[in-house]
């Protein structure tokens, strides 16, 4: 009998990429395998799909994945997904990034992207220091933690994702990690369905660089980190005041309904040609 090859292959460019460039233990490859069951279950033609990264470790992932895929500058990932679901908005756009890439060099970008509300879904692998050049630290590193620029420990507080993206505007906010897989698998599911600028931040190991730097243990001692330190926002009534202060909370934070750019600049448009005939 002929193998059965698992649909998972469909979205992969098999051929001609692997193995991967992601050290043992990364954690990206797992968002990768989140995304393509999401993408999988929308049912979405490969030809309708846009992956668009910047630089960094999590920005080899159009390398991989048989979309239309963009592997830009530092940083920029947002400002080219703007142009391309500008150009063409029957096209589903995700950006993927890392935190240094999304919220560093990519900060002003990705604010202004959930101000305007562009229809993309942003996804962000937070491992908490720059991987790729060797583990610096990033907007997102804990206070005290120690990378190859903070020797001593951080000093600096971190972003929240999440809350920055709610101030900015963005219209579905969640927060995942690599070791609840099921549950990134839903969380993606709902961004990609969500219309308007959908941010899903995910927490995911360094073994390398930043759990080397920390003495954090391994790769599978870091996924216990991930499971013992977060916690499902669902979780939260169910505990008295104090008891989650330690935890990093997990779910959806924002879910609302606004119209897109797209959408209001295809009805400026309308408007503005019309106006334009009458004067004729």
């Amino acid at each position: 009998m002929p193998a059965v090859i698992p649909y998972e292959y469909k979205y992969l460019r098999a051929k001609k990429r692997f193995p991967h460039v992601w050290c043992p233990g990364c954690g990206i490859g797992i968002v990768m395998g989140s995304i393509i069951r999401s993408v999988h279950a929308m049912q979405w033609d490969l030809d309708d799909i846009v992956m668009v990264s910047g630089i960094g470790c999590t920005s080899r992932m159009p390398v991989y994945v048989d979309f239309n895929t963009l592997h830009t500058t530092h940083g920029r990932s947002l400002a080219f997904g703007t142009g391309v679901k500008m150009a063409n908005p029957s096209l589903n756009v995700m950006a993927v990034m890392g935190d240094g890439d999304a919220l560093a060099i990519g900060g002003n970008h990705i604010i202004h992207a959930a101000r305007r509300n562009i229809d993309i879904t942003a996804i962000i692998v937070n491992n908490n220091n720059y991987g790729m050049t060797g583990g610096q630290f990033s907007p997102t590193t804990p206070p005290g933690a120690r990378t190859a620029t903070t020797p001593y420990g951080m000093i600096e507080p971190g972003f929240d994702v999440c809350k920055l993206m709610e101030g900015a505007g963005a219209t579905f906010v969640a927060r995942g990690t690599v070791y609840h897989v099921t549950e990134l698998d839903n969380l993606l599911l709902k961004a990609f369905r969500k219309n308007g600028f959908s941010v899903v931040e995910v927490l995911a190991p360094c073994p390398t660089n930043f759990g080397r730097a920390n003495r954090q243990g391994g790769p599978v001692e870091m996924m216990k980190l991930l499971k013992d330190n977060t916690i499902n926002i669902s979780q939260l009534k169910a505990l008295k005041e104090g008891q989650a202060d330690d935890k990093i909370v997990r779910g959806i934070f924002v879910d609302r309904d606004v119209p897109s750019y797209d959408e209001r600049y295809r009805a400026l448009c309308v408007k503005a040609k019309k106006e334009a005939e009458a004067e004729k």
